[in-house]
């Protein structure tokens, strides 16, 4: 399985060689290929989306049960056991966590953190305000926001997020660019598009309607955009 150069770029300067990791957000499994191919142990990546979970097994654990296992559960609610983890990654988690949930995860990350684990956080700084892309996505939260009452999106600034850990014990390492500008492709627009009107259908007759228009519109309009930028952190928990 190819591995993202964003992900690779990443775990470059990590200890990932002969370690437990754990892949917070797994998605379809990009960052458990990158660990798997950096000599990690054991893998395991957590997810709370079924279609994810599958996807991630097809890829990446069918072929490497030694040394992978996909568990679909809440990121508030690890199931694994205190100490146990040497490298944790959270590659694209953070901004498709509501500010809410902050808290909850970053506690578990750090309950299941072994004495000098290492943590990696790749993320998006929040978007320009000329950026095209932004009106999809603002499309996207107010979908989410009517059908749940939460946010489908938000993009935390890197200081944010530095805080966050260093608060939660957490000695920071360092900061690279990992993406200046991000590619916003016709894929990803596209992708984003059908999100929102997935999110749609949970909504009056009326209100999906109305939205439906101008997801359509906004994202023919912005077609593809590179724009605003990826960032890595690194940090250690105390020996």
């Amino acid at each position: 399985m190819d591995v993202p150069r964003t992900v690779t770029a990443a775990l470059a300067d990590r200890p990932v060689s002969g370690a437990v990791c754990l892949e917070a957000g797994a998605g379809v499994g990009n960052t458990t290929a990158g660990l798997l191919a950096a000599g990690a142990s054991r893998v395991y990546a957590v997810t709370n989306d079924a279609e994810h979970a599958a996807t991630a097994r097809d890829r990446v654990a069918r072929s490497n049960p030694e040394r992978a296992a996909v568990l679909e559960a809440d990121l508030r609610s690890l199931p694994l056991s205190t100490d146990s983890v040497d490298v944790v990654t959270a590659h694209g988690l953070f901004n498709v966590l509501a500010p809410e949930s902050l808290d909850a995860v970053v506690s578990e990350l750090t309950r299941v953190a072994a004495p000098g684990c290492h943590l990696v956080v790749d993320d998006y700084e929040p978007l320009p305000d000329a950026a095209a892309v932004r009106e999809l996505f603002a499309l996207e939260n107010a979908a989410s926001e009517l059908a749940t009452g939460r946010p489908a999106l938000t993009f935390y600034p890197s200081a944010v997020l530095r805080r966050l850990f260093v608060g939660s014990g957490w000695a920071f390492d360092r900061e690279l660019t990992l993406l200046d500008p991000v590619p916003w492709t016709a894929s990803h627009v596209r992708a984003h598009a059908e999100a929102t009107l997935a999110t749609t259908t949970l909504l009056s007759d009326e209100l999906a309607a109305s939205l439906t228009e101008k997801i359509d519109r906004v994202a023919e309009a912005v077609g593809s955009e590179s724009v605003g930028e990826m960032y890595s952190l690194a940090f250690r928990f105390p020996s």
